[in-house]
């Protein structure tokens, strides 16, 4: 089966990828020719998803997922949300967007936050949301080289490393993306 991924971001490909079961390929927006930058204007991190797959659906007619995911904290009441990966500016700097965020938190006690990816797969005629969730705590220091975005400075509950500082292997099993697109290939092994 090919489903289309409704991204770019080659490191989201690469560990979306790496989940999957063989049977199904991913093909990037390049590959279906795809070269425009798909609208991310919902005020939700769920109706991003559904934007960016209803897009390529509608535009290229392929079924397609697509997905979005935000930083919640919550002594910020839940920023950066939906604005994580242009929270520092339009320019979507991983390191403006975490030095702005430890700064926003110099003064709090309560570092807790909570990574959320939503999928939206359109398969058949028919639009499927699936919601992954990783619960932790924002970290003093950047620390780690792995992974992408905010994941030097999330320790995720139960470890006392970052998601940059974890392998591959266990940042799928136990965050966000990978609980998600685990409900994505239930899903879709339920309806072969």
């Amino acid at each position: 089966m090919n489903l289309v991924f409704a991204s770019n971001n080659k490191n989201k490909i690469k560990e979306i990828q790496s989940i999957l079961p063989e049977t199904i390929k991913i093909l990037s927006l390049e590959e279906i020719g795809c070269h425009e930058d798909i609208p991310e204007t919902a005020d939700t991190i769920e109706g991003n998803a559904i934007l960016k797959a209803d897009y390529v659906t509608q535009k290229f007619g392929y079924d397609c997922f697509a997905d979005d995911t935000g930083l919640e904290v919550t002594a910020l009441n839940g920023e950066p949300g939906v604005y994580s990966a242009r929270y520092a500016g339009e320019q979507r700097s991983a390191d403006d967007n975490m030095n702005k965020l430890l700064n926003a938190l110099l003064d709090k006690s309560d570092r807790s936050a909570k990574f959320k990816t939503v999928i939206a797969l359109n398969l058949k005629g028919e639009q499927h949301l699936f919601t992954g969730i990783a619960k932790g705590q924002i970290t003093l220091n950047k620390t780690g080289n792995e992974g992408f975005g905010y994941d030097p400075i999330f320790q995720p509950e139960g470890y006392t490393e970052t998601f940059a500082e974890l392998p591959l292997e266990t940042k799928n099993k136990i965050g966000h993306r990978g609980k998600a697109t685990q409900q994505l290939i239930d899903f879709l092994n339920a309806t072969k």
